[in-house]
């Protein structure tokens, strides 16, 4: 999914994008990035790739295995306009 196509955001999402936004994320790397909220795996296993792969997390440099979890400006301009929809 492009970052210009539209995302059907759920709640889960949008909070998950607050949560990065106050810096609170880090995302592992390897073949499918997982989110990190407070130090603790996601409970949505598949919340990091699928954030990612819709262009609204930078994907994580595969040099280090964890790194901070980092809005794209898609991601932002979701969260500071509210143009996603909750579903």
């Amino acid at each position: 999914m492009a970052a210009t196509d539209a995302y059907r955001m759920t709640g889960r999402d949008r909070a998950l994008l607050r949560a990065v936004a106050d810096g609170r994320c880090q995302l592992s790397t390897g073949p499918e990035p997982v989110l990190l909220v407070d130090g603790l795996l996601c409970a949505d296993p598949g919340a990091g790739h699928r954030l990612v792969a819709a262009g609204l997390l930078v994907a994580p440099d595969p040099s280090f295995d964890l790194v901070p979890a980092v809005l794209t400006p898609a991601g932002r301009k979701l969260l500071d306009d509210g143009t996603a929809k909750a579903s």
